[in-house]
């Protein structure tokens, strides 16, 4: 059997009332993981809590957090340990796309993108390793892109803000590891997400994905599954040697490894 160990563990999931975050919040509730999802629409939130709870029997608990506010991520961070005494793992899943010509992007955007993508999760690992090194160890999980390695034109700020993503997953995981703190990173490409779907107004979702799946070596988009997948393995103690890694999770497309 292949047990991934995380019975028991508490974990904390940032952007966990859809999409890949959702995914996620359910595979680790499915392994026994004591799960705490946080998002900024409350009843959207609630909503997902009660479905996850329905889904998978687990403990499944809902905390209203906007990332890029300091205040709720030591709120988040205070009531996860009141209610479950602790943290063990930190997937910062929370950001959104925004990309668009370097000229067009004004200094309004750059702040808000990197509040969400950058400072939120400065902040929440801030927040969350004095717990982990009381705990003797920990794991942390951050969801960038395969952009952040590569970008494109036109992709700004979203390219640089997961490249500053990157650099922090490895600086952290080279400061923390003897603390037994194991810190990864998760390169997204075109997954399935609630995004997407925001995105296919008007259009037919599977023709959206159909298209986009042409510009895949692998002909395909991704499965949020097969990102939730990733987050439990990364998050287990079958990969309790892996630390400092930036995973490309793409189908193939990122030119670089």
């Amino acid at each position: 059997m292949f047990d991934l160990e995380l019975e028991g563990k508490v974990a904390i999931i940032t952007g966990g009332s859809d999409g890949l975050g959702l995914a996620s919040a359910r595979r680790m509730a499915m392994e026994g993981a004591k799960v705490v999802i946080c998002a900024r629409r409350e009843n959207h939130l609630e909503r997902a809590s009660k479905t996850l709870t329905a889904e998978t029997g687990g403990t499944i608990r809902s905390i209203r957090a906007d990332v890029s506010n300091p205040e709720d991520c030591l709120n988040l961070i205070e009531k996860t340990k009141e209610i479950f005494g602790g943290v063990d793992i930190l997937v910062n899943n929370a950001g959104t796309s925004a990309a668009s010509p370097f000229e067009n992007v004004s200094d309004e955007d750059w702040k808000v993108d990197l509040e969400l993508k950058v400072m939120g999760a400065v902040r929440m690992c801030r927040g969350v390793l004095p717990i982990m090194r009381e705990r003797g160890g920990g794991v942390i999980v951050n969801a960038t892109i395969s952009g952040g390695k590569a970008p494109q034109a036109q992709a700004l700020p979203t390219t640089l803000s997961r490249a500053a993503g990157i650099n922090l997953t490895k600086s952290l995981a080279n400061e923390y590891a003897k603390d037994n703190i194991r810190v990864n990173a998760i390169c997204i490409g075109l997954l399935k997400s609630a995004q997407w779907e925001r995105r296919a107004a008007g259009t037919s979702l599977d023709e959206l994905y159909t298209n986009l799946a042409k510009k895949v070596p692998l002909g395909r988009v991704g499965e949020a599954e097969e990102y939730a997948d990733l987050v439990a393995f990364l998050c287990s103690a079958r990969s309790a040697y892996i630390t400092g890694t930036a995973i490309n999770l793409d189908g193939g497309i990122c030119p670089v490894v």
